[in-house]
């Protein structure tokens, strides 16, 4: 759809104007017309086709009449050189289409690893290589210094229970971009945890009704629960786009060995430039590139229309996100929506000398740890998220003298929004997820039918873009 719209504009001009050029001939052939009366009829014709071509391209969707349409203003925040590499699939793409949209960031924020901004710049240096091939085809490229200048480090860790802690280089860019004089909103692409669009929203909130925010949640949901449950809680009319399945119908199919899947790299990467070789260190060439819908979104249909049909997922309104809250241990008997922020308090010895909002207890699930906060008045909290389904046996351990270690067990249902309770974060009409209708699950994820739909159409735009750097 992307690279149509612009051809289907002359498309239906040229289908108006031989309709008329038809109509003409049969009046020609068939009607009694004279010499002099065929002369006034097409002047009259010549002047209904100056018009009627005028008023067609001037009542033609913008979304149809791609060449009128201004470019979305994009920002993105991504958690690149942390554990997950792909990330950086995703970032060669987008340089390589830094045409279709104005980008005015490049935010490192936080990962489970460490993220940062030097692997942008790394990136930034191999697409400037590439740049003479590519802008020999493709005009309008975003030069590597204004890339350079635009990329900024974000937080390199979670932020704390609160949601927010200090500014970061990179949450001050966030506000400034959102701040410029634009009638265009920022869309906010976010490929990982949510910690600098927290802190941004925390320190300017002014800036909630000028930004747009894409995010991958699933798995960066976990990474970044904390400051999730401030946005949610603090920012419910935010306009988001919650994406915790649908962007995981892009993600590569390893026993499909066709162009756009195992093949892809043979077929399209290998041999193309400096992008093309660095391709190669990422799932040994296999593209993952499970960030790349939230860029896709605003590059293709009506970003402004969540519901329509895009390359990057359509979704549907949510009026609450799940938070089942528990102040005892659990059993295998609980059961909780997958994705959901679930809460666990203890109730613990009452400690004056521990500093509000630090460290104080873990929680040990599917082998991985997660920090626990002290409340006071002897309440002791963790939050979790989970994109794994079944039951999750888990421990809960502190060096605090008193502190109940215990072991326990959560149920994880595949539904989101899921079952309903009465402390789930209520939101408004802007806040959108995953689409729940059982026919737009693919295999087993909610919603990425509406992604996977597009996705050979996209891998193939993509893969046509790099034959320039094989030349």
């Amino acid at each position: 759809m992307t690279n149509c719209s612009f051809i289907l504009s002359f498309v239906y001009i040229f289908d108006f104007i031989s309709f008329h050029f038809v109509y003409f001939r049969f009046l020609f052939i068939f009607a009694d017309i004279t010499p002099k009366s065929l002369k006034i009829t097409y002047m009259k014709f010549k002047k209904l086709i100056l018009l009627t071509t005028i008023l067609t391209i001037c009542v033609m969707p913008a979304s149809v009449f791609g060449a009128g349409k201004s470019k979305h203003r994009v920002l993105i925040s991504t958690d690149i050189g942390g554990t997950d590499p792909d990330d950086n699939q995703s970032m060669a793409h987008a340089l390589m289409y830094t045409d279709c949209f104005d980008l005015e960031g490049l935010v490192s924020s936080p990962s489970y690893g460490s993220g940062n901004k030097e692997e942008i710049l790394r990136m930034i240096d191999l697409f400037e290589k590439d740049l003479p091939k590519l802008s020999k085809h493709i005009k309008g490229l975003t030069t590597p210094d204004k890339l350079r200048a635009m990329t900024k480090q974000g937080r390199k860790c979670a932020a704390p229970y609160c949601g927010y802690t200090t500014a970061t280089e990179g949450s001050d860019w966030i506000i400034e971009c959102a701040r410029r004089k634009d009638k265009r909103p920022l869309w906010v692409s976010v490929w990982g945890g949510l910690d600098d669009v927290a802190q941004a929203l925390h320190d300017a909130p002014d800036i909630a009704d000028k930004i747009r925010v894409y995010w991958i949640g699933g798995p960066n949901k976990k990474w970044s629960t904390n400051s999730y449950a401030y946005i949610v809680k603090n920012f419910p009319n935010l306009w988001i786009i919650e994406d915790n399945a649908a962007y995981r119908g892009f993600i590569t199919q390893n026993k499909v060995k066709d162009k756009y899947n195992a093949g892809y790299y043979d077929a399209y990467l290998k041999g193309a430039g400096h992008l093309g070789a660095d391709f190669i260190n990422y799932y040994k060439g296999i593209p993952k590139m499970g960030d790349t819908p939230a860029l896709l979104y605003v590059m293709d249909g009506d970003p402004y229309d969540p519901q329509g049909e895009s390359w990057g997922g359509s979704f549907e309104p949510t009026s609450r996100s799940a938070r089942p809250v528990f102040y005892r241990p659990t059993t295998e008997k609980d059961t909780v929506p997958i994705y959901s922020i679930i809460e666990l308090h203890v109730k613990g010895p009452v400690n004056n000398d521990i500093a509000p909002d630090s460290v104080c207890f873990q929680l040990d699930i599917r082998n991985q740890i997660w920090d626990g906060f002290y409340l006071g008045n002897g309440d002791y909290v963790v939050r979790h998220s989970t994109y794994y389904t079944g039951t999750l046996p888990y421990k809960i351990t502190s060096h605090i003298p008193g502190f109940p270690q215990y072991e326990g067990a959560i149920t994880v249902e595949n539904i989101w929004p899921g079952r309903e309770y009465p402390t789930d974060y209520k939101v408004g009409p802007d806040w959108y997820t995953d689409k729940s209708a059982s026919e737009l699950f693919w295999h087993d994820l909610q919603g990425a039918e509406t992604v996977y739909k597009w996705r050979q159409a996209a891998m193939e735009d993509w893969g046509n873009r790099l034959k320039y750097l094989k030349n």
